[in-house]
């Protein structure tokens, strides 16, 4: 840090002196111009020529006056932004807002943004916030801000544009894959509460638990929540988990290791990997499983970032969990806060993540072991209720004596599960339902495997 400071100082140092500088910049460049290429820290004096050059050319001769400091933030903005989608300049405001979210509360609509193609694009909406319940979706890229083009915008400012006054409107205009004409929402700014884990029981003996984003109590959250499935499971221990990660950004690296230590009991949970010695980092799980083994289905879809792929991903590699849903986000980079000692902060991209067994989640993401679409079925069990006996001429079970009919099994139709409003889950929320048959069908295999090993 000491050092990449010093660097700091000496770029501050000739935006602050101008012309005399560029003078002593040249003298130092053309006594020795092999100092550029001595190392990869090296101060590059050619550059820095040609940078006050241009510095003293906008100064002098730029249509408007323009301050020092404005030039300076601009520059710096430049060349972060430049550098990848999640490397950014902040102000002293841009930093306060950001320390605001990381508590989980802050004003504004609810969604996670990043430029995806060099496009103002949503990651995901949080649950309960504006944009969710507006039906804002992942991937949906946003064009226009109060009739102001995104084009051309940085991450920062966008952001920035976005948020306001409780109370407050704002007009998004989205294009969205599917829908021919880009579209307006009409959006009311609120403070944004997060609330970090939701659980509840699916069906006797299999509970779920949504995580919305990964904060520094996440993990106390999930073991709270456990212990009241249980309780609501007539204190007999969970067969089964569904563990929800879609439309989850992401969030603190340490609340994602968290997670996946409450389930497993050895073994590498991720690593980083960088150029600077202190991105190196491995964290590994301690022993205790909080469901003891029981199964588990991960559901994630293109809205689960980062933190949210590192679970998905170690509980993959692992053998612990079985993933379902659709292939996620793809943001495998770790990003460093470096405050700044003007009140702002550099938020710079240090190193990428790897899930256990090696791979890099970067650009790339998470692949389902089961792939399951999200679909919107209201006949479905019409389909699935067809029998054999239910064709006609099919022939007859030599099993059966002559004349007698096995009894009749009531029909147990597809759409019984239902959801917290009492509508069938499968015509709510299609992944949702089939991650909880593949849970039960785990649950069954765990049991058979259990009654061998006994036998």
């Amino acid at each position: 840090m000491a050092h990449w400071l010093r660097k700091s100082t000496a770029l501050g140092v000739a935006a602050a002196f101008g012309f005399s500088v560029a003078i002593a910049i040249n003298a130092m460049a053309d006594k020795d111009d092999a100092a550029n290429t001595a190392s990869d820290n090296s101060i590059p004096l050619s550059e820095l020529r040609t940078f006050t050059d241009v510095l003293t050319r906008v100064k002098a001769d730029y249509v408007d006056p323009v301050s020092d400091k404005t030039l300076m933030d601009n520059a710096i903005r430049g060349m972060i932004d430049r550098l990848d989608p999640h490397s950014n300049y902040l102000d002293k405001a841009e930093f306060k807002d950001l320390q605001e979210t990381t508590t989980g509360k802050f004003g504004g609509l609810g969604i996670q943004v990043g430029m995806k193609d060099k496009v103002l694009t949503v990651i995901a909406p949080i649950d309960d916030t504006p944009a969710q319940k507006a039906g804002i979706k992942s991937g949906d890229k946003i064009v226009k801000i109060n009739g102001e083009f995104t084009q051309g915008l940085d991450l920062e400012r966008a952001v920035k544009l976005m948020r306001g006054d409780p109370g407050t409107k704002i007009t998004l205009t989205l294009v969205r894959d599917g829908v021919e004409k880009p579209f307006d929402v009409t959006l009311e700014r609120a403070i944004i509460n997060v609330k970090s884990v939701k659980a509840r029981m699916l069906d006797p003996n299999f509970g779920y638990v949504r995580i919305a984003q990964f904060q520094s109590d996440t993990s106390e959250q999930l073991n709270d929540a456990l212990k009241q499935l249980v309780k609501d499971n007539d204190n007999h221990p969970l067969k089964g988990l569904v563990l929800d990660l879609r439309n989850n950004p992401g969030g603190v690296l340490q609340a994602a290791v968290g997670v996946v230590d409450t389930f497993v009991n050895s073994g590498l949970i991720v690593y980083t990997n960088g150029r600077d010695a202190d991105s190196k980092m491995s964290f590994k799980a301690h022993e205790g499983d909080a469901l003891n083994g029981a199964p588990i289905v991960v559901l994630i879809n293109g809205g689960s970032a980062s933190a949210s792929e590192i679970v998905a991903g170690a509980l993959q590699d692992d053998g612990r969990a079985l993933i379902a849903g659709e292939r996620s986000f793809g943001k495998g980079s770790v990003q460093s806060i470096m405050p700044l000692s003007n009140g702002g902060a550099l938020r710079l991209t240090t190193a990428l993540y790897f899930t256990p067994s090696g791979r890099s989640i970067q650009g790339k993401g998470i692949t389902p072991d089961v792939e399951v679409h999200q679909l919107k079925v209201s006949d479905i069990d019409k389909v699935f209720n067809i029998r054999e006996a239910d064709l006609s001429g099919h022939l007859g079970n030599p099993n059966e004596k002559k004349g007698e009919k096995e009894p009749a099994t009531p029909a147990q139709p597809i759409k019984q599960m239902l959801d917290t409003d009492g509508k069938p889950l499968v015509e709510t929320d299609y992944q949702l339902y089939e991650g909880l048959s593949l849970l039960k069908g785990m649950a069954i295999m765990a049991q058979r495997d259990k009654q061998k090993a006994s036998q």
